[in-house]
């Protein structure tokens, strides 16, 4: 029996599935294209989750393949009666079959995994295991990555940048393999491509987060749906996060700060030909004179965004978006 597979592992396992529900646990897994290796797949999932718990689903997202992404996992639904699937009428990106998996799902505890086989359900009971420690999202790491040099090197550029900007600190923040309290993952407004924050995200809705290494395992069916651009895309997501979580209830403490530091700029450099103007210099126009009533514009610019932030905030119940531990 392998390590994952252990008598603790799989008590401890168990022991993350202890809290009332409908159903104990859900493994989500959204698929684009991925014909090949769902078959796979769903025999290995179902293999490991029923030495788990007799109460669970395996529900899969086709985002909109163009293969034959859902006949297959049609054709699975009848040898597999846990398995059911959600198709959409075309491909919307993987936050979007996360955030639609999330609500349709029955579990009080969800896995999340990718379809190409590259996360190994065997570490399924490993994940829960950490879960049942007492954290709420427990995030895969995976330590010795088998993809591509520019994908593993872009890919640490990445985590770099998003532990040092969200003060999270995991080592791989974009790995699909993840274990989420049910609470935890319906907390998460995911869309455009804010998937790759779904630690950060959880972090600062105030759940706890962890991570637990997973092996990787090199693709061997279909092609691989990661692309330069979703490096850049992935810088204005972090600032989006970022500026949403410190500064979605008090705008104008943001763009007021902005704003006085340019109105300042632009008052200096005012009062400067002022104090000329009264020594009796005459005034010419010049660029730097120029650059003042310049930085005076914008700071007004930045001031007016602010307000009317504020105005968007306070039409808004906010209060929804407070997550609450416990309430008697």
């Amino acid at each position: 029996m392998s390590e994952v597979h252990d008598l603790a592992v799989l008590e401890s396992a168990r022991r993350a599935l202890a809290e009332p529900g409908d159903l104990d646990l859900t493994v989500l897994v959204p698929a684009y294209n991925e014909e090949g290796s769902l078959p796979e797949l769903i025999t290995r999932v179902a293999a490991v989750v029923e030495k788990i718990t007799s109460s669970w689903e395996l529900l899969v997202v086709d985002d909109g393949s163009s293969d034959a992404t859902r006949s297959v996992v049609e054709e699975q639904m009848g040898r597999v009666p846990e398995l059911s699937l959600i198709s959409f009428r075309r491909n919307y990106g993987k936050s979007a079959a996360l955030s639609v998996g999330f609500r349709r799902s029955r579990g009080s505890v969800i896995i999340t995994m990718d379809a190409d086989l590259q996360d190994d359900p065997d570490e399924i009971p490993r994940m829960l295991a950490t879960l049942a420690e007492g954290w709420d999202l427990v995030s895969g790491w995976k330590q010795n990555r088998q993809d591509p040099f520019i994908k593993t090197s872009t890919s640490k550029l990445f985590n770099f940048v998003t532990r040092r900007v969200s003060g999270l600190r995991l080592h791989d923040f974009n790995c699909g393999f993840k274990a989420y309290r049910r609470e935890a993952a319906l907390s998460l407004n995911v869309y455009g491509e804010l998937h790759r924050y779904l630690p950060v995200m959880a972090h600062v809705n105030g759940f706890r987060v962890t991570e637990c290494p997973v092996r990787h395992h090199a693709r061997r069916h279909g092609s691989t749906k990661f692309g330069r651009e979703r490096f850049l895309n992935g810088v204005f997501d972090l600032l989006t996060i970022v500026f949403l979580s410190r500064r979605r209830t008090s705008p104008l403490h943001f763009f007021g700060r902005v704003g006085m530091f340019f109105g300042a700029m632009g008052l200096a450099i005012c009062v400067y030909f002022l104090v000329i103007w009264l020594l009796g210099q005459g005034l010419h126009l010049r660029p730097l004179m120029l650059l003042g009533i310049a930085f005076l514009l914008v700071a007004m610019q930045f001031l007016s965004l602010g307000l009317l932030a504020e105005l968007l905030v306070a039409s808004r119940d906010e209060s929804a978006n407070y997550q609450i531990a416990t309430e008697d």
